[in-house]
């Protein structure tokens, strides 16, 4: 590595003509420099340069040594700009992951980058389970609810409103609830098998109501509770963003509408703390860009 540092040194006075100057380009000494090719010509007994008051000479060991030189300087250049490519252009495979109920909000949402960059490549994981972003190579993810302490980086894109609905079918039969309280003597459908679900709830001049539920069927996905949902099977929180077309032709309806539950969070995780490259940084500015004002979410 020494010599590495040595050889970057002489290709820099070479380049400059003198050891004055090369000294000016690299923010050090003029014996410092002197001293270091010194030390690289006594490390492998020959001589590299003539010196004299006047002017800098290269001995013909100097001259075939400053051509390999000058390539490996050349070679550090471009390393260097392709790092900083990296940092600041995206380029290569970003590798995502998305739930099923999200999934359609990623090609809009980075549309535009792909377009822009071409060097940017694009491998889409859908998929509700918790994977491991480590073993799946995945780059960037998409999470929504609550954050587990995994000591991945999580960046909070949004709040997804919840809404409760039903299919008119199942109301009929089982009756229009009036108030939280009689959100209890109805069947429900949950998330990720929960036993109890609490309920918060927040209604007309602020009132709130706090109830806990216990679902008859649930799922680890979303779409597939608001399919549940919309066959008559129960009460669920549909995800805003995914009810409009449900909701519009009134296969499902707002039950208790002046009612409201917190917005669900929904977080760009990735494995990196710090340095993120250039293509997760620009994802994750892409997805904050198309979910600003997205009907459904909120800040």
């Amino acid at each position: 590595m020494d010599d590495l540092k040595h050889f970057a040194l002489f290709a820099e006075v070479v380049r400059a003509g003198s050891l004055s100057a090369a000294a000016r380009h690299l923010g050090i000494s003029t014996s410092a420099v002197s001293q270091q090719l010194r030390a690289l010509e006594q490390r492998h007994g020959v001589t590299l340069l003539h010196r004299s008051t006047r002017k800098l000479g290269l001995t013909e060991a100097g001259r075939n040594l400053a051509e390999h030189c000058a390539a490996l300087a050349a070679t550090a250049t471009r390393a260097r700009q392709q790092l900083a490519l990296a940092r600041d252009a995206p380029e290569g495979e970003l590798r995502m992951s998305a739930p099923v109920g999200f999934a359609r909000c990623v090609a809009p949402a980075l549309a535009p980058l792909l377009a822009d960059h071409a060097a940017l490549r694009l491998h889409l994981e859908i998929d509700d389970r918790m994977i491991d972003l480590v073993d799946a190579r995945i780059d960037l993810a998409i999470r929504v609810g609550e954050m587990a302490d995994s000591g991945w980086s999580a960046r909070r894109l949004c709040g997804v409103a919840l809404l409760l609905c039903a299919a008119p079918a199942y109301l009929a039969r089982a009756g229009v609830p009036q108030s939280p309280r009689e959100l209890l003597l109805h069947q429900w459908l949950a998330p990720r098998g929960r036993r109890a679900m609490p309920v918060e709830m927040t209604g007309p001049g602020g009132a709130t109501e706090a109830i806990e539920v216990t679902p008859r069927i649930t799922s680890n996905s979303q779409i597939s509770l608001q399919q549940l949902c919309v066959s008559g099977l129960g009460l669920a929180f549909v995800v805003g963003t995914e009810a409009d077309e449900d909701l519009q032709a009134r296969r499902l309806v707002r039950v208790l509408p002046d009612w409201r539950v917190p917005p669900m969070p929904l977080w760009a995780v990735t494995p990196q703390r710090d340095a993120k490259p250039a293509k997760v940084r620009h994802a994750i500015a892409a997805l904050e860009t198309y979910l600003r004002g997205f009907p459904g979410t909120s800040d």
